[in-house]
């Protein structure tokens, strides 16, 4: 029997709740995203039924098309690469930009929110790692040049993102989880940070049940609830 788009979603749940109760924590602390990047329209609107209230997108341009031809009341986030020039688009559209990966994109963000009246939530992305395949602040710099931004009147930082190498084994990845978590800590604990929220986006199909013990706040789970994609994905960033 095919699994239906309500049983991936309520097993995904399931398990966010049993992960919450292993680490003493509030299921509702805890927030999911759907990554759906290449995810077919008809995957979405079975998800948005089975009760997914958050969809998290990678492309700009997809994400726009995708919006117009879904509910309304569906809150979008952004999990992929943005480029300064794309702010524009992103301001009205998005609730959140969980890739914030240098000053220039922030400022960028920011600058654009004023400009449009409106308030945005951005997470920090951090390449805990060192890879080059990927973006993001650099953990030994990042408070530094974090510094900056802490306090901007039209994007609100909320917290941190990360996607952790790839480890052969799941339950390697919480080392990782609990870097991006120490990194949070320290960033929150400075006077110009005292009021962020300190969010963690972290934790993916396959190791979000690690994350949620480590703390994670946002999910970012794809293949989990929607299933296969339909089409290979030409770029394996933030994919869920």
């Amino acid at each position: 029997m095919t699994e239906s788009a309500s049983d991936r979603f309520g097993s995904v749940m399931g398990r966010v709740t049993a992960a919450c109760a292993r680490s003493g924590r509030d299921p509702s602390q805890v927030t999911l995203i759907g990554a759906s990047k290449s995810q077919p329209l008809d995957r979405m609107r079975a998800a948005w039924e089975a009760g997914l209230e958050i969809f998290g997108e990678n492309r700009v341009q997809e994400a726009l098309i995708k919006m117009d031809q879904l509910p309304p009341e569906i809150e979008w986030h952004l999990i992929g690469p943005l480029q300064s020039n794309k702010a524009r688009k992103v301001v009205p559209r998005f609730t959140a930009v969980h890739s914030i990966d240098r000053t220039k994109i922030a400022t960028a963000l920011d600058g654009e929110a004023r400009k449009q009246g409106t308030r945005l939530q951005g997470f920090l992305e951090v390449n805990l790692g060192g890879e080059s395949t990927k973006h993001g602040f650099e953990p030994d710099t990042l408070l530094d040049r974090a510094g900056p931004i802490g306090d901007l009147e039209g994007l609100e930082i909320v917290g941190l993102m990360a996607i952790p190498p790839f480890e052969p084994e799941i339950e390697q990845m919480r080392g990782w989880f609990r870097k991006l978590r120490q990194l949070r800590d320290e960033l929150c604990s400075r006077a110009e940070w005292a009021d962020c929220p300190g969010c963690l986006s972290m934790g993916m199909s396959n190791d979000f049940e690690v994350a949620v013990e480590e703390g994670a706040t946002h999910i970012r789970v794809g293949t989990a609830l929607f299933g296969p994609r339909s089409q290979p994905p030409t770029n394996q960033r933030k994919d869920g």
